[in-house]
Parts: structure tokens; C-alpha cells; sequence
């Protein structure tokens, strides 16, 4: 993060915090009125873990964790859970540059314990799982969807 322009985090900040914020205090009201309601702020492995080259993602991340905890806090008197998805490498257009070298894809494959990345559908399934009924005694929680790769050091 040295050498980071103050422009350049205020930006990460932005789009990976504020925004968070900002939707779910369009959304929380409405669901405090129905006594109902689910947030699900997708994070990354990267609010868990330091990083040399990501530091201002990273600390984003860690950031989207503490809002869910404490939105769920703070709205759960209103039955609305609020929590987080940590995913690792997830072959979407956004990681494409992680997952579309070969050389980098095979070494991120052969250090993960379940042997792939993961697939978006991967990430769906818990989202749908906080979602649901299934989840509904979950709130404030970071799942971490990565497989395996944080338990490895």
C-alpha cells in the first residue's frame, strides 16, 4: 500500500465499502418494516489474509466483513441477517487475468486442496444458503469459499 495515491484508496474504498453501505441502507428500512430480510456482502479470501501486491483490496475486504457484523448488530432486532461470502479464485471475467494463464491457473490448482478454483456456481449455492430458510439462524458470519486455500498458510 506505500505508494498507493490517496486518490487511488479513497477509490477502492469507494466501490468496496461505501457502496456496500449505501445499498443496504437503501434496502434495510423497507426490510425492518416487513420484520424480514437478508444482506449478503460478497468480501474476498483477501480481508483474511495480507497481501503485498493487493493491501488497499485487502483492507476493502476486511472492511465489507466488519459492516456485515455490525449491520447485523444493529438490524437484527428487525429479524435481517446480515452477512458475508469470502470466495478465493473464482473463474469470473473479473479474475480472468488470475485464472486464464495457464502457468498461473496450474500452480493456484496445485496449491489448493480441493485442486480447482472455484466456479461461480460455487459461490451461488451459499448465497442461496443465507438466503433461505436453511440460513436463517446465521447472521454476522464471514463463509469462506475457497477451497481450502487459507488453511494451507
Amino acid at each position: 500500500m506505500s505508494g498507493l495515491p490517496d486518490d487511488a484508496f479513497q477509490k477502492i474504498l469507494q466501490n468496496n465499502i461505501v457502496s456496500n453501505h449505501w445499498l443496504s441502507n437503501l434496502v434495510l428500512p423497507e426490510m425492518a418494516q416487513r420484520k424480514d430480510g437478508v444482506v449478503i456482502i460478497v468480501s474476498s479470501i483477501g480481508g483474511i489474509k495480507g497481501s503485498a501486491v493487493l493491501g488497499a483490496y485487502c483492507v476493502s475486504k476486511a472492511a465489507d466483513m466488519q459492516l456485515a457484523r455490525n449491520l447485523a448488530v444493529e438490524w437484527g432486532k428487525q429479524n435481517i441477517r446480515v452477512n458475508c461470502i469470502a470466495p478465493g479464485l473464482v473463474k469470473t471475467d473479473f479474475a480472468r487475468a488470475l485464472w486464464d494463464n495457464p502457468k498461473l491457473l496450474a500452480h493456484t490448482e496445485a496449491t489448493t486442496p480441493l485442486g480447482r478454483i472455484g466456479d461461480p456456481d460455487d459461490i451461488g449455492g451459499i448465497a442461496v444458503f443465507l438466503a433461505s430458510r436453511a440460513g436463517a439462524f446465521v447472521t454476522g458470519q464471514t463463509i469462506v469459499a475457497d477451497g481450502g486455500v487459507t488453511i494451507t498458510g
